[in-house]
């Protein structure tokens, strides 16, 4: 789960007031993308919308919200224009308009909700009037509202389903929301191996958006704080894991054992639709591998779709967070060109729902 979202789970179990300010829209070059988010509270902040002076901006603002009186709809929400020219030392030069909302009794509910569909890998809307006080609102991917019994708020599916990011608009009787996409961990990471390189990859993943399921048979290897957007899968037959795991999910494997690590290479070669699978070793265990694998009926062609060794190039350490890192970073370069289809149409569709444009 990402940082703003634990972080604000945690605070309203303490009862702690906060705000949460997401980067409502873009124009011109700006540190962080629309749905970017963190959280403040009077004396701390989670997560970052870019860092530099624009934090610093955003944190005076939350915070006059926070020591202000929470009955007018200024102290609850409010949507900002900062620009990033000379006057806040940032050389960007682009536009960010931020949308502030105090987190109150009314947020738990739709807190955890979002929780749960984060943890089943499901995108969701949320729905936040920016011109009254009412609470905020969940939408489906589609443009179904969640609470079907509710009211008619004027938001239309099509205002769900044509844009695939989060924005400001108005509804049909005239009055501002922000809707904000809320992408769930995607994609789904089967990671093989409790050691120490596969717990220094799981501290960094857990704050990136993918889902893992993490496996091993040793079950006191895994830490008790693990992170929501991560399953652990203690069992004897690790083999089996390979196939529960969902159509198009990326497998890592670094066990204990050259032979385990064997097996399981065979049980995911044999799957016809991976995304990706990267085995921890040298050119020489890939050698080794392809060798025994190639007596046991794997194919070249399916021998080509494993990754060994794992990692970009150029970083070339052993310790476990090195490999980490090299490993995490090239998983974000799968997993960007997976989110780059269909961010031209975005582009083009946000274009016509500008805030200069009226909404």
């Amino acid at each position: 789960m990402t940082t703003w979202l634990a972080s604000l789970m945690q605070l309203r179990s303490k009862a702690v007031p906060a705000v949460l300010v997401t980067v409502a829209e873009i124009q011109g070059s700006t540190p962080r993308e629309a749905g970017a988010r963190m959280v403040f509270t009077a004396d701390r902040q989670f997560d970052t919308i870019g860092g530099g002076h624009l934090e610093w901006r955003a944190a005076q603002i939350a915070r006059a919200m926070l020591e202000g009186d929470v009955s007018p709809l200024p102290a609850q929400r409010k949507l900002e224009r900062i620009a990033l020219g000379p006057s806040l030392g940032q050389c960007c030069g682009g536009v960010v308009f931020l949308a502030f909302e105090r987190i109150d009794e009314q947020a738990a509910a739709v807190l955890h909700e979002l929780e749960q569909h984060w943890r089943s890998g499901t995108d969701i809307w949320r729905a936040l009037p920016l011109d009254n006080a009412e609470p905020c609102r969940l939408y489906e991917i589609d443009g179904e509202a969640c609470d079907l019994a509710g009211p008619d708020h004027g938001l239309h599916a099509m205002q769900f389903r044509d844009v695939r990011k989060t924005y400001v608009t108005r509804d049909s009787f005239g009055r501002r929301w922000l809707l904000d996409l809320c992408r769930a961990h995607q994609p789904q990471l089967v990671l093989f191996g409790a050691g120490h390189v596969g717990t220094a990859l799981v501290r960094v993943l857990a704050t990136l958006p993918c889902r893992v399921i993490w496996v091993d048979e040793r079950e006191d290897m895994f830490p008790d704080d693990l992170p929501p957007n991560v399953r652990v899968e203690a069992t004897d037959v690790p083999n089996a894991v390979v196939d529960l795991a969902e159509p198009g999910a990326y497998f890592i494997v670094m066990t204990h054992s050259h032979a385990l690590d064997q097996q399981l290479t065979e049980r995911i070669l044999k799957r016809q639709d991976i995304a990706w699978f990267g085995l921890i070793g040298s050119h020489t265990k890939r050698k080794q591998f392809e060798h025994r694998l190639l007596d046991r009926g794997i194919t070249q062609e399916q021998l080509n779709r494993m990754t060994c060794p794992i990692g970009i190039p150029g970083i070339y350490g052993k310790e476990p967070a090195s490999i980490a890192i090299a490993v995490v970073a090239q998983l974000l370069q799968l997993w960007e060109l997976r989110f780059q289809q269909g961010a031209g149409k975005t582009k083009a569709l946000l274009a016509t729902h500008s805030l200069d444009g009226g909404a």
